[in-house]
């Protein structure tokens, strides 16, 4: 899952992408109303944390615009202000929630899982059975035949996103991209760790490595 930060408080925008890479999204972090809505735009998010008070072009104008122009991923408004108006102000623009600050950041990971859960629920099944390989992207959770596998939350990532798109060829720059944010800097090659811890607790021969393309989630016969 790929989220977007829109906040200008840098500090509190940095505080809540750690936390939230730490659970296991990929994230990125702008803070200008504008970059914001040409990121929403541009890039495949599956949802949008946006502060209303944001320099350049206010929350209510990117959600406005967000929808006017056919966008329907989930977003979620922080803002300082309290007050109902501001909150059905959010919600008239089309915000999916709303969070005053301050706020526990353990109610904002609840209210992001209970949005993605939600989208989930409107879509396709959240459980992915390819062969003897069972994923269950809602609850986290990963089954090879009748034994539960541990993975990490980067490995979760991972895999999940090859299985989205079992049967076709990923490349390594889109799982980069999807899997740890679009600012990431460090040795791609951190794919190939993953893709071979993944071999490791699961089975050598279901993710393949396509030479000079990418991987591919291969099934059991």
């Amino acid at each position: 899952m790929r989220l977007l930060i829109v906040e200008d408080e840098k500090r509190l925008a940095l505080s809540l992408a750690k936390g939230l890479t730490a659970e296991g999204y990929a994230v990125d972090v702008v803070h200008d109303g504008r970059e914001g809505l040409d990121r929403a735009t541009t890039e495949p998010y599956d949802l949008v944390i946006l502060d209303i008070m944001l320099p350049g072009l206010n929350g209510y104008r990117v959600c406005a615009a967000l929808r006017a122009a056919g966008h329907d991923v989930p977003i979620l408004m922080l803002t300082a202000k309290d007050g109902e108006y501001d909150e059905a102000e959010g919600l008239d623009t089309g915000a999916d929630d709303y969070l005053t600050k301050p706020f526990s950041y353990v109610v904002l990971v609840a209210r992001v899982k209970a949005l993605l859960r939600r989208r989930r629920a409107a879509g396709a099944s959240p459980v992915h059975v390819h062969g003897d390989l069972k994923v269950d992207t809602a609850a986290r959770r990963v089954w090879l035949g009748e034994e539960e596998a541990e993975l990490t939350a980067k490995e979760f990532s991972v895999l999940e996103h090859l299985v989205l798109r079992a049967g076709e060829v990923v490349s390594k720059a889109d799982i980069l991209e999807h899997v740890w944010d679009f600012a990431y800097e460090g040795d791609p090659n951190i794919v190939e760790v993953y893709v071979s811890a993944l071999r490791r607790k699961l089975r050598a021969d279901l993710i393949r490595t396509v030479r000079g393309a990418g991987y591919r989630l291969e099934t059991a016969p």
